[in-house]
């Protein structure tokens, strides 16, 4: 199999990738093109742009976590249709602490051997964009960068400029995006706003199919997703596994951040996932094992939250009892005394861990951190602007760039419990053994 697949990237944050992306998912599934998705890095949100609103499977792939091989391998497993579309994050050249070319769109390029298409916003400029743009090819050092798609581009002045791209710089135009502001999506602080809060997201994600289809070169580049290099992938076998444990795991408005690659990786190795809210639900499921509280927005529901009180004293008497849980971010503060938000409102939590919670004012830990005990060594991501005053010691997080180094996370019997959200598949052994917990238990 040839895995047909581009990657979208961009010179900076903010030129308009992942408007262009959607854009570029949502007219290919328009033309009946079985399409999947991987957002490269850590975020939570793009991810489910593509899943819960164009409809396409999508993943999540960061090398960072995993490294070569293994992204390579999960890549394999997941991919599935026609063509593989990976949208980038940051800068192209952007990796770890925003200097390191590891966990870069350009790293998960190389790794993957996927051609780059580069999303330049052209408003306000002209033939400097093509400095702009020659810049970037002879920082290429795999000359992966295949071709460009001017962004935020009037019709009139991109006939001007594309064919003056291709005659000086030699590389292919595929098209470009006007300007519209109807297209574009807003900002909040943990990347985009969920796509529930978006009015009209349908329509707008409609529109923005219309302008790329209008605009963009949609042939050319599933022709051009069919030039990657090949390269060689160990797709993992499918073996039926028996079942091992059932978890519940928090999936609402609130509780919503997951990875696919974290679910996959416990449901190969016997899990059994039942999903539960704990807004709108009184109880937790039956005949649970273990408990998964990830990551999300549990500080835009925390009345609804603090009203269920049949769902706080639930959980906190079957985790007293010693249900295993692994609880990150979000559900970590869930699993507090209270939470208080910026206006000094406190609401009562499940009351698990022996904590407050409240609003720091500013970004409190952001970035890659390598979390190791005694037993394991994980990979993960913290972005909070809440926190404790008991974060717990059990973990020694690392940060890879420097040497700054600070306890944190509970572990509890065989529960894990903290602020970092985890990339299972960067340690299996870590999600064995809490598999191996929830069947004692």
């Amino acid at each position: 199999m040839n895995y047909p697949r581009l990657l979208i990237a961009a010179p900076k944050s903010g030129s308009g990738k992942t408007t262009v992306t959607l854009g570029i998912l949502a007219a290919l599934k328009k033309q009946n093109i079985d399409v999947c998705s991987f957002k490269c890095g850590p975020d939570y949100i793009d991810p489910m742009f593509h899943r819960d609103v164009i409809g396409i499977p999508a993943g999540n792939l960061d090398t960072f976590f995993t490294g070569d091989d293994l992204t390579r391998k999960l890549f394999a497993d997941e991919y599935e249709g026609d063509i593989a579309v990976i949208e980038g994050v940051m800068g192209l050249y952007d990796g770890i602490g925003g200097i390191e070319e590891q966990g870069s769109s350009y790293d998960l390029a190389r790794v993957l051997k996927a051609p780059i298409v580069l999303v330049v916003d052209g408003r306000g400029a002209g033939r400097s964009v093509i400095a702009q743009i020659r810049g970037f090819l002879d920082y290429d050092s795999e000359k992966l960068i295949k071709g460009v798609i001017l962004n935020k581009t009037s019709k009139s002045f991109a006939s001007v400029l594309m064919p003056l791209i291709e005659k000086e710089l030699g590389i292919r135009c595929y098209g470009y995006v006007e300007n519209k502001k109807d297209i574009e999506l807003s900002s909040r602080h943990l990347g985009l706003i969920l796509p529930k809060e978006i009015d009209g997201l349908k329509e707008k994600l409609d529109m923005t199919a219309g302008i790329i289809e209008e605009g963009v070169d949609i042939k050319g580049l599933l022709e051009l997703s069919k030039k990657a290099e090949a390269i060689s992938f160990t797709k993992s076998k499918d073996e039926s596994k028996s079942l091992r444990a059932r978890i519940a795991v928090a999936f609402d408005e609130a509780f919503c951040f997951y990875y696919r690659e974290n679910l996959g990786l416990l449901k190969s190795l016997g899990a059994d996932i039942i999903f539960f809210s704990p807004i709108r639900d009184k109880a937790l499921p039956e005949n649970i094992d273990a408990l998964i509280l990830g990551g999300g927005y549990p500080e835009n529901y925390l009345k609804e939250l603090s009203d269920n009180r049949d769902m706080l004293q639930d959980i906190k008497e079957k985790l007293s009892l010693g249900l295993p849980v692994l609880a990150e971010c979000g559900g970590f503060m869930y699993l507090t005394k209270k939470i208080t938000d910026p206006d000094g409102n406190s609401y009562d939590m499940v009351g698990f861990i022996d904590a407050d919670t409240s609003w720091a004012g500013k970004k409190v830990r952001f970035g890659y951190v390598e979390l190791s005990d005694d037993e394991f060594q994980i990979k993960g991501h913290e972005f909070h602007y809440y926190d404790t005053d008991n974060n717990g010691e059990d973990f020694v997080a690392q940060k890879p760039t420097g040497n700054r180094r600070y306890n944190c996370m509970h572990h509890i019997d065989g529960s894990y419990m903290g602020f970092p959200h985890l990339y299972y598949p960067s340690c299996p052994d870590f999600a064995e053994k809490f598999l191996d917990e929830a069947a004692k238990h």
